[in-house]
């Protein structure tokens, strides 16, 4: 590298001064690029408070006007009784939660009558047999004590 050479128009470069001088201009270009970008963003933050000024006098003529608005707002946030809203929403969360409470109860109440009804659909068929079987056995007592 040391022994590398470039002759451009009569001018001849050796390789390492090539070598030292990249970094510097491309540290160079870097801070130009950056300064372009700053005086752009300063330009555009300038016009943006040029719009600004423009809107705050308008907004100086209509004073009254965003003045009334600014009471209505008022009113409406107290009439709706918006710092009221968090101890009701609290009421609502624990009313919920309760709600929730009473419906597990209510599942696991209505899982345990099915299985009781589920255990209780053959009684009645088996108490009517059963019935039957009194029904006759007593039948045949009532006829044994006739005599023949």
């Amino acid at each position: 590298m040391k022994d590398a050479e470039v002759k451009v128009n009569g001018l001849t470069f050796k390789g390492w001064y090539l070598a030292a001088a990249l970094p510097i201009l491309s540290g160079l270009s870097g801070a130009i690029y950056f300064s372009y970008d700053t005086v752009q963003r300063f330009y555009s933050v300038e016009s943006g408070i040029g719009k600004l000024s423009e809107v705050i006098v308008v907004t100086e003529l209509n004073d009254v006007e965003v003045f009334s608005r600014l009471q209505a707002l008022e009113q409406a946030i107290s009439d709706n009784d918006v710092r009221g809203l968090n101890t009701k929403l609290s009421q609502l969360t624990t009313q919920m939660n309760t709600i929730l409470e009473q419906q597990r109860e209510l599942l696991s109440l209505r899982s345990a009558v099915e299985r009781s009804q589920i255990l209780t659909d053959g009684v009645d068929e088996r108490l009517d047999s059963l019935q039957r079987d009194i029904d006759s056995t007593w039948l045949a007592i009532d006829e044994l004590e006739k005599p023949l």
